[in-house]
C-alpha cells in the first residue's frame, strides 16, 4: 500500500525514537543493575523490550507503506549519574514521544490514514501509561525521600 503524504515522515520520526528508547532503557538498566537496584534494573529491561516490540512493529508498518526503514539512526542518548537523573531524563524522552505521536495521529487523520492511526494510537498508550510510571517514581522520592525510594529498589 502506497503510503499517504507526509506519513512515513512521521512513521520514521516514531521509530527513530523508539529506537532511541531501546537503547536508553537499556543503558539504564544496565546501570540500575551495576548499582544493585535489581527492582529498577528488571523494570528498566521490562521498558526496552517493550520498545524493541514497537520498533518491530514500526519496521513492518513502514515495509507495508513501500517506505525504507531508516534503522540506523538514533538520537542522543540521556544518561546520568543518578536514579533520579535517569527518572527525570526518561520523563522527558516520554513527554516528547507522546508529542510527536499526538501530531502524527493528527496528521494520519488528516489524510485519512486510519491505519497507521490505528497503530500510533496503541503505542501512545504504553507512552502515556510510561509517563505515568515515572510520574510516580519521582513523586514517591519526593514523598519518601530517596534513600527510602531506593531501599525499596534493591
Amino acid at each position: 500500500m502506497l503510503a499517504k503524504e507526509k506519513v512515513l515522515d512521521y512513521v520514521g520520526k516514531v521509530l527513530t525514537a523508539e529506537l532511541t528508547a531501546v537503547h536508553q532503557y537499556l543503558l539504564h538498566a544496565a546501570m540500575c543493575k551495576n548499582w544493585g537496584y535489581q527492582r529498577l534494573h528488571e523494570h528498566f529491561s521490562h521498558l526496552a523490550q517493550e520498545e524493541v516490540g514497537h520498533s518491530s512493529g514500526l519496521i513492518d508498518h513502514i515495509l507495508y507503506l513501500e517506505g525504507a526503514p531508516q534503522v540506523e539512526q538514533v538520537d542522543t542518548v540521556a544518561g546520568g549519574r543518578s536514579v533520579a537523573d535517569l527518572l527525570e531524563a526518561d520523563l522527558r524522552f516520554e513527554l516528547e514521544d507522546a508529542e510527536l505521536l499526538r501530531e502524527a495521529i493528527a496528521h494520519c487523520s488528516k489524510v485519512g490514514d486510519f491505519t497507521t492511526r490505528h497503530l500510533l494510537e496503541h503505542m501512545i498508550i504504553d507512552t502515556e501509561e510510561h509517563i505515568d510510571w515515572f510520574e510516580t517514581q519521582l513523586r514517591t522520592i519526593k514523598q519518601v525521600g530517596l534513600a527510602a525510594y531506593l531501599a525499596e529498589q534493591i
